[in-house]
């Protein structure tokens, strides 16, 4: 096992550049499952999530090729409809390729989906939108068979505006015979980039971005190359450590609009952030104003950077309040940062955050993706030395983090535990 070993108080500056979007390339790579032929995805990053997903497809008798940042996924050899449940268990994502097997091929057998424990996740808003589209759904243990010879547009409402739901469905209603239109549906950038994807490969999708995406089915699509977006919570991440270290960062291959909510939450508590043609610039404050976060499906503030916000929030001059509405389980990282001398309490589905003068570094784990974020940013403010083990949580959404850091100035290293 590895672990990732700071020395704090390092001084951060510099430019850094961000990747590939890990939320908007799962999706794309699933997607290419709807054609025959090769399909090349650009500016892809190379994560444990990426991998597994990859690994997936070549169970299912796809070839997959990565070099330079660029993926390539044949998909003229599938043998197989039914998936491997050691590789969906890791990742909750890995079941964005039920429905492009369901369209293509009219049946698919699923393992249940892992990931992260930061809450139910439910696939209900899932099967329902397939059923509506005609398929059977049957449900054994550990495993769903859906079938249907033919999709047939429908007209879906989500109950909750699922991001995963929103993805799966698109795929499924582009081969559908009919129109399909999904009303509430999520509006994050990840779904616009799919549509995009999806589009270049002669998809008929409309109105992706707001609540209400109306999808043509047509009979086949075709191969395509797309450039997939930089990582918004990737962006995100970089941008709150430059503000909590009292640094400066210049942050390249971002689209601010995307960041709307998180740079409004800076620039309230005292931080300096620049928007430029491809980037921001991010200049910290001794003096972090304290702040009342309450996460929200998109464009509200993202769910996957609450935990990054509370190191900030932690040494703010004063108490910030941040609440939890996305996902039910996602403060696990507060029990590591009292580790850290932070001083936080939780009362219901609210963080109550009183800010102290320091962190102090410690023994602490990566008990999910951005809580791992979060033990990255604590350490490189913190007094004294932080090893976090549990990092296989962090090499699954951020590429090549210790190195980026490092060139900036941060003091941080992988090592065998």
């Amino acid at each position: 096992m590895k672990k990732i070993v700071i020395e704090g108080g390092a001084p951060i500056r510099g430019e850094i550049h961000v990747s590939g979007a890990k939320n908007a390339v799962l999706p794309l790579i699933a997607a290419t499952l709807l054609t025959e032929g090769v399909c090349t995805i650009d500016e892809c990053p190379w994560l444990s999530d990426v991998d597994t997903m990859c690994r997936v497809l070549t169970y299912l008798g796809a070839k997959t090729g990565f070099s330079d940042n660029r993926l390539s996924i044949d998909t003229c050899g599938l043998k197989s409809v039914a998936t491997p449940g050691e590789l969906v268990r890791k990742m909750r994502a890995s079941f964005l390729i039920m429905g492009p097997l369901l369209a293509r091929f009219g049946k698919v057998r699923m393992s249940l989906p892992g990931g992260c424990a930061i809450g139910a996740r439910p696939i209900d808003l899932h099967l329902k939108g397939f059923e509506a589209m005609g398929a059977r759904i049957s449900i054994g243990p550990g495993y769903i068979e859906a079938e249907a010879p033919k999709l047939t547009g429908a007209h879906i409402y989500l109950d909750f505006p699922s991001v995963g739901a929103t993805e799966n469905l698109m795929m499924a209603a582009s081969l559908a015979e009919g129109p399909t239109i999904i009303d509430n549906a999520a509006q994050e950038p990840e779904i616009v980039d799919l549509s995009n994807m999806l589009s270049a490969m002669g998809a008929n999708i409309k109105g992706a971005g707001t609540s209400i995406i109306r999808i043509n089915g047509v009979s086949s699509l075709r191969p395509a190359m797309h450039t997939v977006i930089p990582d918004r919570v990737e962006a995100g991440s970089f941008m709150v450590l430059a503000a909590a270290s009292g640094g400066e960062l210049i942050i390249s291959n971002v689209i601010a609009e995307h960041l709307k909510s998180v740079i409004a939450k800076l620039q309230e508590a005292g931080v300096v952030v620049e928007i430029g043609y491809d980037g921001v610039h991010v200049i910290g404050n001794e003096h972090i104003h304290p702040l009342d976060i309450k996460t929200l499906p998109y464009p509200g503030f993202p769910t996957d950077m609450q935990a990054q916000f509370m190191p900030l929030l932690a040494i703010a001059k004063g108490a910030s309040v941040v609440t939890e509405t996305v996902f039910e389980n996602r403060f696990m990282h507060v029990a590591e940062l009292q580790k850290m001398n932070a001083d936080i309490k939780i009362d219901g589905h609210s963080a109550v955050i009183n800010g102290v003068s320091r962190l102090r570094g410690a023994e602490v784990s990566a008990t999910d993706l951005r809580a791992g974020a979060a033990m990255i940013i604590a350490g490189c403010i913190a007094e004294g030395v932080t090893t976090i083990d549990h990092i296989d949580h962090i090499q699954r959404g951020y590429e090549n983090i210790c190195d980026k850091l490092a060139a900036v100035g941060a003091r941080i290293k992988t090592v065998e535990s």
